[in-house]
């Protein structure tokens, strides 16, 4: 196989492995709370907001020291073991007791760090200036088939059911671990690329010697590797981007955990409430795919760059935020178990919540591509710091959206993501726009961006 069809090959892989544990691990998001709501007349009192809060803050955290873990470790073993923990935290569901469900959100929240840094130091080792947006696109077009495979059994599985029994949950969450556990494993199958060496670097004295400074070396990396995240972070063209990807992480917890109990709350939808969660994600991962699809893999052929992409995105979600704040009662985040009766601007409407959860995905698509295009475009040579800035901002925001989740009601919710996705676009705007002028220094075409 040749040098550019490893890589390909890497990127399906890598795709294909992230679409299984997020399979797993994604409809965990919709359906915690809604779960979780059932449990509380028992011994366990925890909550799925509060759960998603703890992920997210630890994972912001993490993403400190996550590039010098993986400049240690090696990209795929760092996949694989984070992966290992994704399957742990699904696991807990299975019997939840509060204090294992809480460690286990911990412990997800650094393997999450590792894990993305990784992916990104993957896709980037992967790609180069002209292949970058076209394999962003293919892992984020697999990446968002997990919305639809792990949602879609959420749909059957429950569909129908108002109440979710203790036999409801154990089979469906011993499912959602076994598939978490397929994609782990499928890392192994990622390819190492050939590393280049003079021709006396495997002689016995560079040997022994490679040996006896291993530990040193290893430590080296990943002192060096923290101290570039610090300096990335406070670039430029970085905190620009910071406050794109901030609206992002606002996003990703509206759409993963919010959104869904909106719907599951509703008791307007009648017995399909519960089942319509499920429903609702996997329209969600049909906008995903088809932005992953449109805007990665098709990019070869805009001339006009990442702009336009960024600019359909915020459209398409202020039309959504629109729509659900007519369609949603704004006490639907914060019901209680027996759900509300009450009724916005119009009655509530499946056709119009789904059309929503599309949207919203469509949207996030938007988003995402570019800003994996961008860092990967930028920061070709530090890939890893970069992609771990990208998770420590998105993530600090999604578990701050997470916490007020808990409290705020919906319009207040989608006033907020509102104003941070206008002044994220116009961020980025303004690096796209410097970037595009490096390009043409460099007397490269526009377009391969």
């Amino acid at each position: 196989m040749s040098s550019e069809g490893k890589k390909l090959f890497n990127i399906i892989i890598l795709g294909v492995s992230f679409m299984f544990i997020f399979s797993a691990f994604q409809p965990c998001g919709n359906i915690a709370q809604t779960v979780i709501t059932n449990l509380n007349n028992t011994d366990f009192h925890g909550s799925g907001y509060m759960s998603m809060s703890i992920i997210y803050g630890v994972l912001s955290a993490s993403n400190l020291i996550s590039p010098s873990l993986v400049a240690v470790v090696g990209p795929q073993f760092s996949m694989v073991i984070s992966g290992m923990f994704y399957s742990l935290y699904i696991a807990v569901f299975i019997q939840p007791t509060t204090w294992a469900f809480y460690t286990a959100s911990v412990l997800i929240g650094i393997a999450a760090a590792v894990l993305w840094t990784a992916q990104g130091n993957c896709l980037t080792e992967n790609s180069d200036e002209n292949t970058i947006g076209r394999n962003s696109g293919i892992f984020w077009a697999l990446l968002q088939f997990s919305l639809i495979f792990g949602n879609l059994y959420i749909y059957f599985a429950w569909q129908g059911k108002t109440h979710i029994s203790e036999s409801d949950r154990r089979t469906v969450f011993i499912a959602l671990t076994v598939i978490s556990l397929v994609g782990t494993v499928l890392f192994f199958l990622i390819r190492k690329q050939e590393d280049t060496k003079a021709p006396g670097d495997d002689d016995s004295t560079n040997e022994i010697l490679g040996e006896s400074s291993s530990a040193r070396n290893k430590m080296m990396r990943a002192v060096a590797a923290f101290k570039k995240s610090i300096t990335l972070g406070f670039t430029k063209e970085m905190l620009l981007l910071s406050v794109t990807t901030a609206y992002t992480g606002l996003v990703l917890t509206f759409f993963s955990g919010v959104y869904g109990t909106c719907i599951g709350a509703v008791n307007r939808f009648g017995n399909e409430e519960k089942s319509l969660i499920g429903l609702s994600g996997i329209f969600i991962g049909v906008g995903e795919i088809l932005g992953g699809g449109i805007f990665g893999l098709l990019s070869k052929k805009s001339r006009s760059g990442r702009n336009p992409v960024v600019m359909l995105g915020i459209l398409v979600h202020f039309i959504a935020f629109y729509l659900i704040f007519f369609n949603m009662p704004n006490d639907a985040p914060i019901a209680p178990m027996e759900g509300t009766d009450q009724v916005a601007y119009m009655i509530p409407s499946k056709e119009v919540a789904m059309l929503c959860s599309f949207l919203l995905g469509l949207g996030d698509s938007c988003f995402n591509t570019q800003l994996l295009s961008i860092l990967g475009f930028l920061y070709s040579e530090d890939s890893a710091p970069a992609f771990a800035i990208f998770k420590f901002v998105q993530s600090i925001c999604a578990a701050v959206a997470y916490f007020y989740s808990n409290y705020f009601l919906l319009q207040w919710q989608l006033l907020i993501m509102v104003l941070v996705g206008f002044f994220g676009t116009i961020t980025f705007f303004t690096v796209e726009w410097g970037a595009a002028a490096a390009l043409a220094a460099r007397g490269s075409d526009y377009s391969s961006i």
